[in-house]
């Protein structure tokens, strides 16, 4: 079997238990670079051939895992946080299975949530946000025009923003046309790794914190009132009644 597999934000504990056993079970790991852990490449057995990504076209992959798999070896593509966010293995799935190849995807905790928990934060809010908009500026890979950051910031909901470090200024600029200058910011770099660094700041003032830390890449932008506010939920609350629990009152 062909498996790609969520590593995890890069904390080398933070892989699932199933993705631990598959690299521990496959003869060919294929890993997407120095987006990798080093240390979770360790997990992998002895004698497993490692090969890195980083400078292989899509149809080398392609014919890497199908020729090991062939010869009756388990393949691991470990990918990077959880393969379905900014992953690219959309197009390494459909040439599997136009070559009818057997694949299965396990998933890992993504780098946003990592993320999350180093600020020590709910990205929804009871009484605040209940929406999380996850989403990228443009680059060189195109964002439809309704999803650009102008347009998702008039939402005011909590807001992720991956591979745009490097952009903060259009970034700044953009967030600016829906949430006002005085919305909470946060920029995660290479969370749960030992060289995580966070900032803080104001919308007004990211492009400056972010310049100021030396921050260009690798890391998350954070924008949202839920930096700042917290809420209490009815789930515990004493006069709350649920399908477990009765109300304090009775009702």
């Amino acid at each position: 079997m062909i498996y790609f597999v969520g590593a995890g934000p890069g904390d080398p504990e933070m892989i699932t238990l199933k993705g631990y056993r598959l690299l521990q079970e496959a003869g060919l790991v294929i890993y997407t670079g120095s987006l990798i852990n080093p240390q979770i490449l360790e997990y992998a057995r002895e004698g497993a051939r490692l090969v890195n990504s980083a400078t292989l076209e899509l149809e080398e992959i392609v014919e890497q895992m199908l020729t090991f798999h062939q010869e009756g070896g388990t393949v691991v593509r470990l990918h990077t946080g959880d393969a379905s966010l900014y992953g690219a293995i959309g197009e390494q799935m459909e040439e599997l299975e136009r070559r009818r190849a057997p694949y299965t995807v396990v998933p890992g905790i993504s780098s946003f949530l990592a993320a999350a928990a180093s600020m020590k934060k709910e990205y929804t809010v009871p009484g605040g946000s209940q929406t999380v908009i996850v989403t990228r500026m443009e680059g060189r890979t195109p964002v439809p025009e309704k999803e650009n950051l102008a347009s998702l910031a008039t939402h005011g909901a909590s807001m992720v923003i991956f591979l745009s470090a490097g952009m903060v200024k259009q970034v700044q600029e953009e967030l600016l046309r829906g949430y006002s200058p005085e919305t909470p910011v946060a920029v995660v770099y290479k969370a749960s790794w030992p060289d995580e660094k966070t900032v803080r700041g104001t919308l007004g003032n990211l492009e400056a914190i972010t310049r100021e830390a030396g921050i260009t890449r690798t890391a998350l932008i954070l924008v949202g009132d839920f930096l700042d506010k917290t809420g209490q939920s009815l789930l515990y609350h004493r006069e709350f009644s649920h399908g477990y629990r009765e109300s304090q009152d009775g009702s």
